[in-house]
């Protein structure tokens, strides 16, 4: 049998149809529902106020926000780093790391007892063990859920998921257009690429700040299986 490949479907699902007494359903029709509040959730907020919004909630998941213009990104990330006592970094192969000049500006970083490594397309398991033992991970985020403070990002070759998910610490880059109200948006935005036969991520990954657990009792703890820490840097890239 070939991987991916489904026999007798029809079959089984016409006999599925006639077990239910009914017959099968080739086509599904989106319901016209009466009422769309998630499309409500902060309905024309400006991006300056959806950015006052997303920080507002960053303080009630434990994350660090911090803003900028493009200029003086690599600055800022290179202070937080040492802020954070960083000393091995893992980055995504993302071409929006040459775009916000960050890419020579690791390069010069490495020199600096600063241990780098960027995602390798063909790199498989020294990119997993790197981003097990680094210190700091960083990535861009697709896309930015300013009413839970949440991040989305797009898997695909140069961006792998242990990136956000195996460093200590995890920092976001945010560039200020990416940011919508809700999750709503997204789920539209990736249903029109569906619609249309565009490709769309293998997987989406949406990370609402520090690993988070909560037992029965409701005691919170952060860091217990993934980054300890995280920040945000909100980018304006007007």
């Amino acid at each position: 049998m070939a991987a991916g490949s489904v026999y007798n479907r029809n079959s089984f699902l016409d006999n599925l149809a006639k077990s239910l007494g009914r017959e099968r359903r080739r086509e599904v029709e989106k319901p016209a529902w009466n009422h769309n509040p998630q499309w409500d959730v902060l309905k024309g907020a400006s991006q300056d106020e959806l950015v006052e919004v997303l920080k507002q909630q960053c303080l009630r998941i434990h994350t660090d926000v911090h803003e900028t213009v493009s200029a003086e990104l690599p600055s800022l990330i290179a202070s937080l780093i040492k802020e954070y006592g960083g000393k091995s970094v893992v980055t995504w192969d993302d071409p929006r790391f040459d775009e916000f000049g960050l890419s020579s500006f690791f390069k010069e970083l490495e020199g600096d007892e600063i241990s780098l490594h960027v995602w390798d397309r063909e790199g498989g398991e020294e990119n997993l063990a790197f981003s097990a033992t680094a210190d700091i991970g960083i990535t861009f985020s697709d896309a930015t859920l300013a009413e839970s403070g949440t991040v989305v990002l797009y898997s695909d070759k140069g961006k792998g998921r242990a990136v956000s998910l195996l460093p200590v610490i995890y920092f976001a880059v945010i560039p200020k257009s990416t940011i919508v109200p809700r999750m709503t948006q997204v789920a539209k935005h990736i249903h029109t690429k569906v619609e249309n036969g565009e490709p769309v991520p293998s997987c989406v990954n949406f990370i609402s700040g520090p690993s988070n657990s909560a037992d029965i009792e409701m005691n919170l703890i952060v860091g217990v299986h993934g980054p300890v820490q995280a920040a945000y840097i909100i980018v304006d890239d007007k």
